[in-house]
C-alpha cells in the first residue's frame, strides 16, 4: 500500500527526517549529505549525458531501484579488454547487447570519456571517439551538451577520402599521397578506440555501393565506383590500419533494424569471420537470441576460435522505464503473439507503469497531459509509414534534425516542443532517445487480421497496398517495437475509429481510413486486458 505526504516547504526536512526514521536510517535528521549525493533519479537520455559530462559515473545517474543493473560492470569490462588490447598489442571487438532503455549509449557514452579524459586530462593517444548512425540522437546529444559527437557516415567519408579511388580488383586500399595531405580524421591515425552505437543500423553491401556508385550526401560527396565492402567490413577495416592495437564497441538494439539496408549484426560478424579472424571477439551472452540476426549468431560464430562470450557485455533491465522492467518482454511478446502476452501486461501494469488503449485522439492528448508534472515530456508516435493522421489534427515532423532536435528539447511554451501534441515523430527520431508519457498513434499500416499482422504501405493518394516484402516487413514490425518502448513513465495506445460515414450515393467518404482497418488491432490489444480510457 502507498501512502501519499503533501508538505509545504516550512516542514520539508521535518517530513525527510520522520521517513527516513520510519525506514531505520542511522542519523536521520542530518540530510546535507542527501542534498550534495549522486544524481539518483533515473533521467532521460538527455539529462543523463548532462550528468555524464560533469563527471557522474553512469551508475551514479540510475535510480536504486535499479540497482540490480550494474552498468558500470559492463564499463569496467570494456575498459579492460581495451586496456588488454593495448598492453598485448592486439585488435579487439566488444557486442554490448542490451534491453530498450538499458543504458546502451550511456555506456558507450562514459566508455569514450573515460577512455579519451584520464586524470581530467585528454588523452589523444589512447583516446576514443563515440560514433553513432542515428542522425537524431546525434543532432540533440550536441545540442545538449555542446560536444562533438559524430555521425557514422561523416566519419566514414572521411576514411573513404583516403583511400585509392577507383578501388581495383576488390580490394581498398590507403592511398599514401592522399593521407599525407589531408588532415587527421581518426580512422587508423588518432583514435585506437570506436565505439559505435545502433551497430545493427550499419548498412549493408548493397545500400553503400549504390550510395558511393551516386556520391554521398555526407562529408566530401565522392564518387567510388565498385566499393566491395558492407559498412561493417569498411569500419572494421578503418581500425585495423593501425599497426599496433586497436578497440571496437558495438553497441546492439535487439530487433531495432527500422530502415531499408540496414544490415543488423550479421554483416559485422560475417566481416570477422572473413577478413579480420585476427581480431579477438567479445560478445554479450544474449546475442544467440531470436531478435539478433534472426538467432544465427552460434551458426554464424561456429569455427572461430577467437570468441570469447561475456554476461557483463548484457544489459539486462531498462532503466528508461523504471517502473517497470518487464515492459520490453510484453511489447516482444504482445508484437510476436506469445502466450504469456496479457500476463506480463498485468506485470507492467502492476508494477506502476499506465499502459492504457484508446480510440479517441482527444482523449489521448487529455491523459498525457494530467498524466505530466512539472518538466516532464509527453509526445504522439507514429511510425514513418504512417500516413492518414491529418484527420485527427496530427502533422508528422519533417525527417530533419533540426525539427527533432527542437521537438524534444525545447520547453511547453514553444510550439515546437513534443510537450505541444500537435507534431508526431516516428521511430527514426525517436530511437535511442525517449519521453516521460507517450502516445503511439497506431495507423493502418500495420494490421491484426486473423491472428497475424497484416503488412500495407499507402500509395500517396487513395488507397492501401499490401507490403510483401519480408524484409521490409520486419522493418515495419521493428518500428513499434521501438515506439513502444520509447516511454519511461506511461504509454496509452490510441487505435483510430477510422472514418464510417457515407456520400449520398453510398460510397465511403473516407475509403483509406475505413474502421476494418483498425478495428482488429484494437480488439487484439483490448483482448490482452489493456485498460480502455474512457472517451
Amino acid at each position: 500500500m502507498r501512502t501519499k505526504f503533501i508538505t509545504g516547504a516550512e516542514h520539508l526536512k521535518g517530513l525527510i527526517a520522520a521517513i527516513l526514521n520510519h525506514a531505520g536510517a542511522r542519523d536521520a535528521t542530518i540530510i546535507d549529505n542527501w542534498v550534495i549525493s549522486p544524481y539518483t533519479p533515473t533521467p532521460t537520455i538527455i539529462e543523463a549525458a548532462r550528468a555524464l559530462y560533469q563527471n557522474h559515473s553512469v551508475e551514479d545517474i540510475t535510480r536504486h531501484e535499479a540497482d540490480k543493473v550494474s552498468t558500470d560492470r559492463t564499463i569496467n569490462y570494456i575498459l579492460q579488454v581495451i586496456e588488454r588490447s593495448k598492453t598485448e598489442k592486439k585488435k579487439s571487438i566488444c557486442f554490448v547487447t542490451g534491453v530498450p532503455g538499458a543504458g546502451k549509449t550511456l555506456v558507450g557514452l562514459d566508455v569514450a570519456v573515460k577512455q579519451t579524459y584520464r586524470n581530467g586530462e585528454l588523452d589523444k593517444e589512447n583516446g576514443a571517439v563515440y560514433l553513432s548512425g542515428n542522425g537524431p540522437l546525434v543532432a540533440v546529444l550536441t545540442e545538449a551538451l555542446a560536444r562533438d559527437i559524430q555521425i557514422i557516415h561523416r566519419y566514414r567519408d572521411n576514411m573513404l577520402a583516403k583511400i585509392k579511388n577507383p578501388v581495383e580488383n576488390g580490394i581498398v586500399e590507403i592511398d599514401p599521397e592522399k593521407a599525407i595531405h589531408l588532415e587527421h580524421t581518426g580512422y587508423g591515425e588518432v583514435e585506437h578506440v570506436a565505439i559505435f552505437d545502433e551497430a545493427q543500423r550499419s548498412w549493408t553491401h548493397k545500400r553503400i555501393a549504390e550510395y558511393l556508385k551516386r556520391g554521398g550526401t555526407y562529408g566530401n560527396k565522392l564518387k567510388v565506383p565498385n566499393f566491395p565492402m558492407s559498412e561493417a567490413e569498411f569500419l572494421i577495416w578503418s581500425l585495423d590500419q593501425r599497426e599496433d592495437w586497436a578497440v571496437i564497441v558495438c553497441l546492439v538494439g535487439g530487433g531495432q533494424e527500422i530502415n531499408t539496408g540496414e544490415a543488423g549484426i550479421t554483416e559485422w560478424i560475417k566481416a570477422l569471420n572473413s577478413m579480420f579472424q585476427h581480431w579477438e571477439v567479445y560478445i554479450s551472452d544474449k546475442l544467440t537470441d531470436p531478435e539478433y540476426a534472426e538467432g544465427r549468431v552460434n551458426e554464424l560464430l561456429q569455427g572461430n576460435k577467437k570468441v570469447t562470450f561475456a554476461e557483463d557485455l548484457h544489459l539486462a533491465v531498462s532503466l528508461r522505464s523504471f517502473r517497470a522492467e518487464t515492459l520490453s518482454a510484453f511489447v516482444q511478446s504482445m508484437l510476436s503473439f506469445r502466450s504469456d502476452a496479457a500476463n506480463l501486461y498485468k506485470d507492467v501494469s502492476g508494477r506502476g507503469y499506465p499502459f492504457v488503449l484508446t480510440r479517441d485522439m482527444d482523449s489521448a492528448r487529455e491523459w498525457l497531459r494530467k498524466q505530466a508534472r512539472g518538466t516532464q515530456q509527453t509526445g504522439v508516435l507514429v511510425t514513418k509509414v504512417a500516413a492518414r493522421f491529418k484527420p485527427l489534427a496530427v502533422h508528422i515532423l519533417a525527417q530533419d534534425d533540426d525539427n527533432a532536435v527542437h521537438w524534444f528539447l525545447e520547453d511547453k511554451t514553444d510550439i515546437r516542443s513534443s510537450n505541444y501534441l500537435e507534431d508526431a515523430a516516428t521511430e527514426i527520431q525517436v530511437q535511442g532517445l525517449e519521453l516521460d508519457y507517450a502516445c503511439v498513434l497506431w495507423d493502418a499500416d500495420m494490421r491484426y487480421e486473423d491472428g497475424s499482422w497484416g503488412f500495407y504501405k499507402f500509395n500517396g493518394k487513395n488507397k492501401w497496398n499490401p507490403e510483401n516484402n519480408a524484409e521490409n516487413q520486419k522493418y515495419m514490425l521493428n518500428a513499434y517495437r521501438v515506439l513502444l518502448t520509447r516511454a519511461r513513465q506511461g504509454i496509452v495506445i490510441c487505435v483510430p475509429k477510422g472514418n464510417n460515414h457515407l456520400t449520398p450515393e453510398g460510397f465511403p467518404e473516407d475509403p483509406t481510413r475505413l474502421p476494418e482497418y483498425y478495428d482488429g488491432t484494437f480488439e487484439y490489444l483490448k483482448g490482452l486486458g489493456i485498460k480502455e480510457l474512457e472517451s
